[in-house]
């Protein structure tokens, strides 16, 4: 889980690296050049344009892009979650294993990834599914990124509401970053203390990098975490749970 943490920080962070690279704060046309160019970045910037020619503005475009791309990585966010989910249903078996083979001698230890992979075999568990889907995302993800970039470049992307979308915006960037913060507490991280750290350090990243990167990526963090959240709400039932454990402490009180 560390190194799972470890590797989306460090693909955010070069993301944001990037971003402010001077190769790609170049000007966006139909004839650029280089592959990344004509297929990923024009691609989604024609969807933008194209839903902006419909809704009447970049930002309703982008708002409709965002929805379009985390429907189609649907399925594999669902995969990475359910696996995510899985494993936090373990932790208590594995961390009983853990303690019954907790001797480091190689004979020990070998019977003890023998029994954890027993265990996760029996359950269908496999510990790589909740990161490819991961590494699959952030292609796309990281184009759509670089389109909103580019586009601010090339075109005169107009307002979203009240906020200026070729500027930054503190106030959508705090948005992006309390959505952020929903999106972890809803989710997996809420009961594992691994993850607990990624849930106060990513959403402060995202409201620093809001804050001086144009509102448009701002406001495409908003429109996925709100998807992510209903995503999670359907999918570990953070409320129900709250529900029962505050039913236990009541019964205890008793």
């Amino acid at each position: 889980m560390k190194k799972k943490l470890a590797l989306i920080l460090i693909l955010t962070a070069l993301s944001v690296f990037l971003a402010g690279c001077s190769e790609f704060q170049q000007p966006i046309y139909e004839d650029s050049e280089g592959f990344w160019n004509k297929f990923v970045v024009w691609p989604l910037v024609s969807l933008i344009t194209t839903f902006k020619d419909i809704l009447g503005t970049y930002g309703y475009g982008i708002v409709a892009v965002t929805i379009i791309i985390r429907l189609v990585l649907l399925p594999l966010m669902i995969k990475q979650t359910k696996s995510s989910k899985r494993m936090q249903e373990i932790q208590p078996e594995l961390k009983a294993l853990k303690e019954k083979y907790k001797s480091k001698d190689a004979v020990t230890q070998q019977k003890y990834r023998e029994e954890m992979q027993k265990i996760m075999s029996e359950r269908k568990i496999n510990p790589a599914a909740g990161c490819l889907p991961v590494l699959i995302q952030m292609p796309i993800l990281f184009g759509f990124y670089h389109a909103i970039s580019r586009m601010n470049v090339t075109y005169d992307i107009g307002n979203f509401l009240w906020f200026e979308l070729a500027a930054p915006s503190i106030t959508l960037a705090v948005l992006a970053g309390a959505m952020q913060f929903i999106v972890l507490r809803t989710g997996p991280a809420m009961d594992n203390p691994q993850m607990k750290v990624m849930m106060y350090i990513m959403p402060f990243m995202i409201m620093i990098f809001g804050s001086f990167l144009p509102a448009a990526l701002s406001l495409y963090w908003v429109i996925g975490n709100i998807i992510s959240i209903i995503q999670n709400i359907f999918i570990y039932k953070p409320f129900k749970k709250k529900e029962v454990e505050l039913v236990k402490v009541g019964g205890k009180r008793k």
